[in-house]
C-alpha cells in the first residue's frame, strides 16, 4: 500500500453451524465444528493433503539475492530458495495492497469484486473468498497482519478465517507507515500455528489440512535502519535493503519453528509479495498508480517438504498470482470455489514439466486517485491500458525489460495485434461497479 488516502472432498460444516465471532477490533474467530471434523474422518479415503503456509512481504521487489541482486539482504529466504521452486517471472494481481491481496484471497481480479471505490478499498460480504469455501469444508484459515488497513472491521478481507489477528499498536495513517513490526508478526504467527484447533488434527497424522497467511510489512516505506542489519547507506534503496534483511531475520525464526513441528512434513511453503517498489524508475517512487515491471514483477518461490537441499528448480515461464487460489485448493484436496480466474499449478509444484505460458493480466481498478489501468502480457510483449482503455503503451519486454521504449503506434503491426488480444482478454473480466461510485477528486 502507499500513503494516501489478501482428490476433492466436501464436509457438512454448514449443517454443523460453523460461525464467526468478532472478539476485538483486531481479531476475528470462527468456531470449527467437531462434527465436521468427525465427518471428514468417516468419509471415503482421500489422497494426502498439504497444509499451505503463505508468506507475503509487502513491497518486496523481484530483484532479490536468489535472482542475482548482489547484496546478501535475505539470507534465510535465499537458503529457502536454494531448495525450492523459484519463479523468475511471477506477476502480482495489482500494484498495491488493497487490490492485490483481495485477488490473492479470492482468486478473482479486484475489478470483479464487490467493493468501494476508495483507494483503501473495503470489500463487501457478498464476495466469496477462498477461506469461506474452506470453512465449509472444516479447513481452518489463520492470518497474522501488520498494517492497520488490514484490521477486519476496515478492509473486510477476513471472510471465512478461523482467526485473523493484527499486531497491536497500529494507527491507520493515510500518509505513512512508520511501524517496525516483523518482531511482532512472527510470535503472532507462531501462536496461531500452536493452536490445536488449527494444527492439532494435522499433527495427529490426520487428513485435516490448514491454510495460514502471514503478511510482513517492514519493507513498506517509511524505510527504517535496523541494528540487526548490515548498514548499506542512507539512500532509500539502502534503507529498504535493511528492511528486507530485518524482515528476513524474523521470517527465519518462523521457518525454524515450522520445521520443528510434526506437521511440517505435510506443509508447502509459498513466499511472494503483494507488489514491488519504485526507486526512481520511470521517475517514480513507492508503488500503486502504475503497472510497470518494478511494481508487478514479484518474487515467488514454492517449497515442498520433501524437496531436498540444493535441489532448486527454476521456472522461467511467466505465471500470475491469480493462479494461487486454485492451486491452494488442490494442494489441500479441497473443493474449489466456482468460477475462479486462474488455473492450478499443482502439477508443476509437484515437479512435473511446467505447462505452456499463459497470457497474464494485471488489474488496477478505478478509485478516487486513478482511472482504471490494466496490463496484458503475451509472448514477451506487454501492453498497458490507461483511462478505461483510452490510452495505451506497448513494450517488447524481451528486448526492453526496463520499458523505456514505448512502441504503441510506432510498431503498427504489433500495436494492432496486442490491442486485439488485450481487448479480448479484458472482456472476460466481469467488471463490477464500485459500491457508492468513485469519489470525484484525483485524476
Amino acid at each position: 500500500m502507499v500513503r494516501r488516502a489478501h482428490a476433492m472432498f466436501v464436509l457438512a460444516c454448514a449443517a454443523a453451524a460453523c460461525s464467526r465471532e468478532r472478539s476485538s477490533p483486531t481479531q476475528t474467530t470462527s468456531a470449527i465444528s467437531d462434527a465436521s471434523i468427525a465427518s471428514a474422518s468417516s468419509a471415503a479415503p482421500i489422497a494426502p493433503a498439504y497444509n499451505v503456509l503463505f508468506i507475503t512481504i509487502d513491497s518486496m521487489r523481484a530483484d532479490m539475492p536468489w535472482a542475482g541482486y548482489p547484496r546478501a539482504i535475505a539470507p534465510n529466504l535465499t537458503a529457502l530458495a536454494a531448495r525450492s521452486t523459484v519463479y523468475t517471472h511471477a506477476y502480482s494481481i495489482s500494484s498495491y495492497t488493497s487490490k492485490s491481496v483481495a485477488g490473492m484471497l479470492s482468486g478473482k481480479f479486484p475489478s470483479e469484486l464487490a467493493r468501494t471505490g476508495v483507494f483503501f478499498t473495503r470489500y463487501e460480504p457478498s464476495n466469496t473468498f477462498m477461506c469461506e469455501t474452506l470453512q465449509k469444508q472444516a479447513i481452518p484459515c489463520v492470518a497474522a497482519e501488520a498494517h492497520a488497513y488490514l484490521k477486519p472491521d476496515y478492509a473486510g478481507l477476513d471472510q471465512g478465517f478461523h482467526s485473523w489477528k493484527v499486531v497491536d499498536g497500529l494507527t491507520f495513517d493515510y500518509q505513512r507507515d512508520p511501524y517496525i513490526t516483523s518482531q511482532k508478526v512472527t510470535p503472532l504467527a507462531i501462536s496461531l500455528l500452536a493452536d490445536p484447533e488449527v494444527t492439532g488434527a494435522n499433527a495427529e497424522g490426520g487428513t485435516h489440512p490448514f491454510f495460514a497467511w502471514f503478511h510482513y510489512m517492514d519493507p513498506h516505506d517509511d524505510y527504517q535502519s535496523h541494528e540487526e542489519s548490515p548498514h548499506f547507506g542512507t539512500r532509500a534503496r539502502d534503507l529498504y535493503d535493511e528492511e528486507i534483511f530485518y524482515t528476513d531475520l524474523w521470517i527465519g525464526k518462523l521457518l525454524e519453528y515450522v520445521n520443528a513441528q510434526p506437521w511440517a512434513k505435510r506443509t508447502v511453503i509459498v513466499v511472494s509479495a503483494d507488489h514491488g517498489e519504485f526507486f526512481g524508475e520511470h521517475g517514480r517512487l513507492k508503488h500503486a498508480h502504475e503497472l510497470y515491471e518494478e511494481l508487478i514483477h514479484v518474487p515467488m518461490l514454492v517449497h515442498l517438504p520433501d524437496q531436498e537441499a540444493n535441489a532448486q528448480r527454476v521456472i522461467d515461464t511467466p505465471r500470475s498470482q491469480i493462479d494461487l487460489v486454485p492451486t491452494f485448493f488442490e494442494m489441500m484436496n479441497a473443493q474449489p470455489t466456482p468460477d475462479l480466474d486462474g488455473v492450478s499449478l499443482k502439477d508443476e509444484w509437484l515437479g512435473k514439466t511446467p505447462a505452456d505460458a499463459r497470457d497474464i493480466i494485471t488489474d488496477l481498478p478505478q478509485d478516487e486517485f486513478d482511472s482504471r489501468r490494466r496490463s496484458f502480457l503475451h509472448d514477451g510483449w506487454k501492453i498497458i491500458a490507461h483511462r478505461q482503455d483510452e490510452g495505451f503503451e506497448l513494450f517488447h519486454l524481451s528486448e526492453d525489460p526496463g520499458e523505456l521504449n514505448d512502441l504503441f503506434g510506432k510498431d503498427k503491426e504489433n500495436s494492432t495485434r496486442m490491442l486485439k488480444l488485450y481487448r479480448a482478454a479484458s472482456a472476460n473480466l466481469k467488471d463490477v461497479a464500485p459500491t457508492g461510485g468513485v469519489p470525484t477528486h484525483g485524476e
